[in-house]
């Protein structure tokens, strides 16, 4: 940084003049360089200090604006004049000031200066001077432009109302002016000493939370999409499995989901727990109900229906091969969802038998109408053994069960990978984002439509608007290429001091995991799944090959690895996805933990209970779960745990297959080696 002395005349005013010039003498500028720009401060006597050539201060006091002479000499990008008491009557101030002259070695790029005033007073005018020898024409160019007032007015800021009853929600843009505006009046009052500490503690806090959710929207949109494969080890798994968890679970095309218009509405826990009695209160048999009626086999399948490792296949045999007409009904009559929004059980059949055709249309061996169940099921198990469902609004829940099932709706089978490379109508419809998912959408709210079909009819546009929004936000959320940025976000969101939970994502997540869940379940229940997954993806693998598409990865009946591409899911996929699940479910019940400790017995008076609340009766009989450890307040952590019957059967699932990948790497080799013998004695191999 080099100084030089200025060489302005002191100009008139006498003794005053001189002794203000001779204050200035020692260093009047200062000239220094910071990222390729160049500054130059210059200090100046209110004498010394003149005017533009036109008067350019017009002062607007009704609008607090003014206009002002913008210099446009090339590389003088801005001038920021300083000082410290403000102009009266449209006359220039006579304290002395300070001028930086911001100078670029290129010129502006917008075609115009800016001059920006720092000044205590919002209607103080803009100025522009002569600084020095440099810019002696600064005023030649005059620019009209409006100043932009920093910060804000004395009395605006003694008039803040530093209430904390009625403050909008911190992840609004209302929120942003409301902290800002908080905090400069705190700082205000402080000066002062006129600030009481409870409201400065309220007002902090608040402020604190603005930041958080800024934080998050920030982290959201930097999230790197491809995100926790960089970090695996290239031989800790085999190529081919790390190029399907790459190209299933991470976004080849980046693209970025608005949010929806309207949030769900977020109603009380005590409003929730008061609209809906315990699930194991609704129970009765089907004998004495007078909704649907239900084949004894399906009714004693559906005495299991609570449980984390449900049999869908056994419910699947004993409902004529109709598990998701079943076991929809029956999740959404136990939850009451067909008395509280009035769906004429006959309508809700004829519905259900219309998905359920759907998603047998292409006869997938996975996706098909028993992935719809056994999902719908899981969606159920946390609902209801978590106690997640006394977090949720009725019509939270009608959103959840119906998403769960439709979430697949009319599958083809093939991933959305497949469709982008084969140019399918579907990825040209949706252009290549969320293929599927938007088509499972689109098609189901189509048959939602229908008359004959509409179990919605009796919501009210508000109701409805809200279940939409919800269904789309959950079904759009179990494309896999969403995963990685879907954890990482909720697991950053966790890591808050005080995470506020939106429902919608909380909802997807649950839903994304429970679709992905197989491998958590019971080794033969998830064995069985495994096959049926893999069939499927041989069959893509036939067709692509057909079309002279390369093979998708796991979809080579030749090549796959089987084990280790199920350990490779379960360890990056399925395990970090409930783990953080989890604890999402542990944050956001804590909260209502002490009414989920008083769980009810099923009795008969329990049956009458709900019949009185308005709720329906479910097809099975009363469930009793006793409450016991871990669920509740762990004194050691001093927080809420729910049960997770899935670590243990992930554990075992683990083990299983990375026995059966020795077995396999072992077979392989021998067949390796006898094929090198055979090589070798052609003749042996020809008599064999």
């Amino acid at each position: 940084m080099d100084a030089k002395k200025g060489s302005g005349s002191p100009g008139p005013g006498g003794s005053q003049a001189s002794a203000t010039a001779k204050f200035f003498k020692k260093c009047k500028s200062a000239t220094f360089q910071i990222d390729g720009a160049t500054y130059t401060i210059v200090a100046s006597s209110p004498e010394g200090r003149a005017a533009c050539k036109d008067d350019s201060v017009v002062r607007e006091k009704s609008s607090g604006f003014s206009e002002t002479r913008a210099s446009a000499q090339a590389g003088v990008t801005g001038v920021t004049h300083m000082q410290s008491t403000s102009p009266e009557n449209g006359q220039l101030a006579k304290d002395a000031a300070l001028t930086i002259v911001r100078r670029s070695s290129s010129k502006s790029k917008s075609g115009g200066n800016q001059t920006i005033n720092l000044r205590e007073n919002p209607q103080d005018s803009l100025e522009c001077s002569e600084v020095g020898d440099d810019i002696t024409n600064e005023c030649d160019v005059v620019e009209r432009m409006q100043s932009v007032t920093l910060t804000s007015s004395g009395d605006e800021l003694d008039n803040v109302d530093l209430a904390t009853d009625n403050l909008p929600a911190v992840d609004t843009p209302d929120a942003c002016d409301k902290a800002a505006m908080r905090l400069r009046s705190l700082l205000r009052q402080l000066q002062r000493g006129e600030i009481s500490a409870e409201i400065l503690q309220k007002n902090l806090h608040y402020a604190a939370r603005v930041l958080e959710a800024v934080f998050i929207d920030e982290t959201k949109r930097l999230a790197d999409e491809d995100d926790e494969l960089s970090e695996v080890q290239p031989d800790a798994v085999p190529q081919e499995v790390r190029a399907w968890l790459q190209s299933t679970f991470t976004r080849q095309l980046a693209t970025t989901r608005r949010k929806a218009d309207e949030k769900p509405k977020f109603r009380s826990v005590a409003h929730a727990i008061r609209a809906g009695i315990f699930v194991d209160r609704i129970y009765r048999r089907v004998s004495n109900s007078a909704l649907m009626q239900f084949p004894p086999e399906v009714v004693k399948v559906l005495k299991t229906l609570d449980d984390w490792s449900f049999d869908v296949f056994a419910l699947a045999e004993a409902g004529n091969s109709q598990p998701v007409k079943y076991l929809g009904y029956d999740l959404l009559n136990r939850y009451g969802m067909i008395h509280k929004f009035k769906v004429p059980p006959a309508l809700l059949e004829v519905f259900l038998n219309r998905i359920e055709e759907g998603y047998c249309r292409f006869r997938n061996p996975y996706h098909n109408n028993l992935h719809a169940a056994d999902v719908a099921q899981t969606v159920h198990h946390v609902l209801c053994q978590t106690g997640l469902m006394h977090w949720l609004t009725d019509l939270e829940i009608f959103a959840t069960l119906l998403a769960a099932l439709i979430h697949d709706y009319e599958h083809t089978g093939t991933t959305n990978n497949f469709h982008v490379k084969s140019g399918s109508d579907t990825a040209m419809l949706y252009n290549d984002r969320a293929v599927l998912e938007n088509h499972h959408l689109s098609a189901a709210f189509r048959v939602l439509k229908e008359d004959e079909c509409n179990v919605l009819q009796n919501l009210t546009r508000d109701e409805f608007r809200e279940l939409r929004s919800l269904i789309i936000d959950m079904v759009l959320a179990t494309d896999m290429s969403f995963h990685f940025q879907q954890i990482k976000n909720m697991r950053n969101l966790l890591t808050l001091g005080d995470p506020q939970v939106d429902k919608s994502k909380a909802l997807s997540l649950v839903l994304h995991c429970c679709d992905i869940s197989h491998p958590a379940k019971k080794w033969n229940i998830h064995h069985r799944w495994t096959m049926l997954l893999l069939e499927e993806f041989f069959r893509q693998g036939d067709l692509e090959r057909e079309l002279g598409l390369d093979f998708s990865p796991l979809c080579d009946r030749k090549t796959t690895l089987v084990a280790e591409s199920q350990i490779g899911f379960i360890e990056f996929i399925v395990e970090p996805s409930m783990a953080v699940c989890a604890d999402m479910l542990e944050i956001v019940l804590a909260p209502i933990a002490p009414p989920l400790q008083c769980k009810n017995t099923a009795s008969a008076g329990g049956q009458d209970e709900a019949a009185e609340s308005g709720r329906s009766m479910s097809v099975t009989e009363p469930t009793i779960h006793e409450e016991e450890p871990p669920k509740g307040y762990d004194d050691k952590r001093s927080r809420f745990i729910i049960k997770k019957p899935w670590i243990t059967c992930l554990a075992e699932n683990k083990k299983i297959w990375k026995e059966q990948a020795i077995r396999d790497a072992e077979a392989r080799a021998a067949a390796a080696e006898a094929e090198g013998e055979d090589a070798e004695n052609p003749a042996a191999a020809a008599k064999d």
